[in-house]
């Protein structure tokens, strides 16, 4: 690549910063685009402290959910005294313990009376192995996480997947992730998202696995084994969101500066990725399971209240998408 010869006493002249924009602006979007629909009826597993049971509370006057509160009941009611909630307008179903909620809830959502699931104050295995045990909630898909960020100085929605659910995820496993995640971008409102399958360089190198992964799951884009989106990796994340970057290391490419979608190597590093973003950069974070026969909301008691709604929208618009590409069967 060439490279222009400064005078003496000049410097190369800084990139324009990026516009920042109130924190949550794309959230809020979700929102209105909510207004039209019917609130979802969400089981919510296990929501035995404050936190949990006010953030479902506060979907329900969003108009977001219609919450079914499944937990112990002592624990349950201790924690609507703590959020000054009245449960006598919510529906509860009382289990033993966060097992039993979890298992209960997952029958209600396979038996179809309840349309979306929700985490509350129970780990988030123990959640998401009543989901997989349960086979009438599989689909064809392997069952991935994303993100959906909300951070001020990137001009959309920023997903990242999978750092909540796969931990070492497969080859087979990423393209499931990629087709979840490319799925989700197109229920928000990206036609064609960009896809950065990235690693720590953007060249393919036989000693680092997730470079590999990276040409791979692109070929198979190419072959038609994964739609909907542009892919392109490996791509080293600073290549992924800003073109500079991508023009200083001379790459060219339809996905470098502006990708929709990043695809992680592993829960460690999307997990790092992520709680950067929200702790350094101001991020907000919404998240959801995909890939299961109804939407998955995982919270965090660290959520913001914009967030926990994110959540729920996000949810909300997934299960109202209306006519799309199909569920696939289960295997």
């Amino acid at each position: 690549m060439n490279k222009k010869t400064l005078k003496p006493g000049r410097s190369s002249p800084a990139p324009a910063a990026a516009p920042r924009r109130a924190p949550g602006h794309h959230y809020l979007r979700f929102l209105q685009r909510t207004r039209a629909l019917g609130p979802l009826r969400t089981a919510v597993v296990h929501p035995v402290d404050a936190l949990a049971l006010g953030g479902a509370i506060e979907a329900a006057r969003a108009k977001l959910i219609v919450p079914v509160l499944v937990g112990p009941e002592a624990k349950i009611r201790a924690a609507a005294r703590a959020a000054a909630v009245d449960l006598a307008t919510y529906e509860c179903v009382w289990t033993e313990h966060s097992h039993a909620a979890a298992v209960e809830a997952v029958a209600l959502a396979a038996e179809r009376k309840v349309e979306a699931l929700m985490k509350g104050s129970l780990h988030t295995d123990e959640f998401m192995s009543a989901i997989v045990a349960e086979p009438r909630l599989r689909t064809a898909r392997r069952m991935s996480h994303v993100f959906v960020i909300d951070a001020p100085a990137y001009p959309r929605p920023l997903l990242v997947s999978d750092a909540a659910v796969n931990i070492y995820p497969t080859l087979e496993d990423k393209a499931d992730i990629v087709q979840n995640a490319i799925d989700l971008a197109h229920v928000l409102g990206t036609k064609t998202p960009r896809v950065a399958i990235l690693s720590a360089t953007e060249t393919v190198s036989p000693r680092i696995k997730s470079t590999l992964d990276a040409a791979v799951l692109c070929k198979m884009a190419e072959r038609g084994q994964i739609t909907g989106g542009i892919l392109d990796g490996p791509l080293a994340f600073d290549n992924a969101v800003s073109l500079e970057a991508a023009r200083a290391k001379g790459i060219r490419s339809p996905v470098a500066g502006r990708a929709d979608i990043f695809i992680v190597p592993d829960i460690e590093a999307g997990n790092m990725l992520a709680k950067q973003l929200e702790y350094l950069a101001g991020a907000q974070m919404a998240g959801i399971v995909v890939g299961a026969r109804v939407p998955i909301i995982l919270t965090s008691r660290a959520d913001k209240t914009l967030s926990r709604l994110g959540s729920c929208a996000i949810a909300l618009l997934l299960a109202r998408r209306g006519p799309s590409r199909p569920l696939p069967q289960a295997r």
